[in-house]
């Protein structure tokens, strides 16, 4: 297996010559304080350096050794601790935090880049920086100045760390029914009682405190979501001169058996009592969650696209090297006894397809963080809304389409190897496993297919809806006579209409049919993620294209081609989605529970 490689002249070209991102961050005056060019570009090397040098040579290991469970201690695999050092000592942890606590405040579009490698090098390890980075921004978001100035600093450092711990055995997409109860001290602190399963890195050796942020209910609460609070709980409790004091009341029953991810702690934690603190309002926890949910949600999408490459790397120089028959045209290497499968047609609509996923959601990634970064950092309220707008709509697409693509891709890859991926020696396997549960977790892609439906589309009338279809459209208006994308505009242009005749009619039947937003969701998503990467190719050709004359290392020019085979053979597939969700709910509802 190809040792993984951070894909860094890609993720250059995506930044500076498809979304001209220094720009973005110059006109973000937040931003632009603490991030320019040269900065961005010496984070992008050593993290490159890191991921590819520290985390990716533990992830087999990671994978064979699991992490280990004794009487509610974990230890995790060997390595792990020395890599978390490493993380730590570099400040990895807090690249995107508040610099007010320690943070190094920089945007998501750059830190996109860095969490795709680190996800791709080794996904159960970067599932820890990822945890940690999303509980901090739920606490600088709604947390107490006291808890912020207590808790951010050391885990923006990395010398504790963060867990999110929402859901319950009974209590997995639906949270309005939590039992977890949380009653109230004379001192201002909760009790906090009850069992949350799936804790991502819940319970382990690699840092001196965990910090949970948990969802519970006040007794006296309403019933269902708007009963919902959150409350840090650290496993110990800090003093007043920032000491760790005594252990707090809760811990690690037990770990999960996984299908992949091994290297990861899944806990179940028990919580008798413990001592916690409000974050934010009474009865306002989803809110809290979902401050968070947006950049875990893209964080997830990522790891779909970190999979996927990784499984790229591997194929595309398995392709290279293994030799198996003729090519169809007569052979291309005579001296030896065949050919490289390389030239076989469905070797290369193999590796054309992960490419075409792989590298057209990189830029989706980072045109979604772009969102993020305006919505969280630009001064203009019209334009601050607009992006919370567009990032409320993309984040679902992000999230699913990114992760089920991702898998295929892994699978793809998988069968590029014939049955070598089947072994576990070539790593294609592992990816298929680890990659599976990004389509799972932080709700599943159902949910997710069903919230850009239902409450995106239909929920606000196709409103925000339109702010995607007239960024499409102005993109397609202002290159009209670019005789580049010329070949391309058309089919893209298409392509939108189709999404924006479906959004229409999906939203007509919504009206007299409830069954009809569950029916249509996961293909219109679908078509809605092949639409946006369409989107997302064109702008790539626009960047490449002028560029390919002399283009001797033959990166602009496999752009190029690999955008029209996007075009060409992927693209189409949007018809037969559209023709599907036309068809409406009747066929979908028809049977009985009997004639299942």
């Amino acid at each position: 297996m190809a040792d993984y490689q951070a894909p860094l002249r890609d993720m250059r070209f995506i930044l500076n010559e498809v979304f001209d991102a220094p720009a973005l961050w110059a006109s973000l005056p937040k931003v632009a304080e603490n991030v320019d060019p040269e900065t961005a570009d010496a984070i992008l090397e050593e993290a490159g350096k890191i991921t590819s040098g520290v985390l990716a040579p533990l992830n087999r290991e990671g994978d064979e050794q699991g992490c280990k469970w004794n009487d509610g201690e974990v230890t995790t695999p060997e390595g792990f601790r020395e890599a978390y050092q490493t993380i730590v000592e570099g400040g990895w942890n807090g690249l995107g935090g508040n610099p007010e606590f320690g943070g190094m405040g920089m945007p998501k579009t750059l830190v996109a880049q860095f969490e795709e490698m680190m996800q791709a090098a080794n996904m159960a390890f970067g599932l820890a920086p990822m945890l940690t980075a999303g509980a901090c921004l739920a606490l600088d978001a709604h947390g107490s100045q006291e808890l912020k100035e207590k808790y951010l600093p050391n885990m923006y450092s990395g010398v504790w760390s963060g867990a999110m711990d929402l859901t319950e055995p009974h209590a997995g997409t639906d949270l309005g029914i939590i039992r977890t109860k949380a009653v109230p001290n004379d001192d201002g602190s909760f009790n906090v009682t009850g069992t949350k399963i799936f804790i991502t890195w819940g319970e382990h050796d690699m840092a001196e405190n965990i910090v949970h942020l948990v969802l519970a209910k006040l007794p006296d609460a309403p019933k269902g979501p708007k009963g919902i609070s959150m409350f840090l709980v650290p496993k110990f409790l800090v003093n007043d001169d920032g000491s760790l004091g005594e252990r707090n009341q809760f811990s690690c029953g037990s770990l999960e058996k996984k299908m992949g991810i091994k290297g990861s702690a899944t806990c179940v934690m028990n919580f008798d009592g413990a001592r916690g603190w409000l974050v934010g309002e009474e009865n306002k926890g989803l809110a809290a969650m979902f401050t968070m949910m947006n950049y875990e949600r893209l964080g997830v999408g990522i790891q779909g696209i970190g999979a996927a490459e990784a499984s790229l790397q591997s194929a595309r120089e398995y392709a290279m090297e293994r030799i198996q028959s003729r090519a169809p045209t007569g052979a291309q290497q005579p001296e030896k006894a065949a050919d490289p499968i390389l030239v076989h047609p469905d070797v290369r609509r193999m590796l054309l397809t992960m490419k075409g996923y792989v590298e057209g959601g990189r830029a989706f990634s980072t045109y979604v963080a772009q969102w993020l970064d305006i919505s969280k950092y630009s001064d203009d309220d019209d334009r601050r809304k607009h992006a919370e707008g567009m990032v409320a709509l993309l984040t679902p697409v992000a999230k699913a389409f990114l992760t089920d693509r991702g898998l295929d891709t892994c699978i793809i890859g998988q069968q590029v190897f014939g049955g070598h991926g089947f072994i576990r020696e070539w790593g294609q396997e592992q990816l298929v496993r680890d990659c599976r549960i990004t389509q799972i977790y932080e709700g599943t892609n159902g949910i997710q297919a069903l919230d850009l439906m239902g409450r995106k589309v239909v929920g606000s009338q196709g409103k925000l809806y339109e702010l995607f279809a007239e960024d499409v459209a102005a993109f397609i208006e202002e290159n009209s006579d670019n005789p580049f994308l010329r070949s391309y505009l058309e089919p893209l242009a298409a392509s939108l209409e189709r999404l924006s005749d479906v959004t229409e009619h999906v939203i007509r039947q919504a009206s007299d049919n409830p069954d009809s937003i569950g029916a249509a969701s996961v293909d219109y998503l679908d078509l809605f993620g092949l639409t946006a990467l369409g989107f997302m190719w064109a702008k790539i050709v626009k960047a490449a294209a002028e560029k390919t004359e002399g283009d001797t290392s033959g990166f602009y020019t496999g752009k190029v081609k690999t955008a029209r085979f996007y075009f060409d053979r992927m693209l189409p597939k949007t018809v037969a989605l559209a023709e599907g969700i036309r068809s409406g709910s009747d066929s979908m509802m028809a049977l009985t529970a009997e004639e299942f």
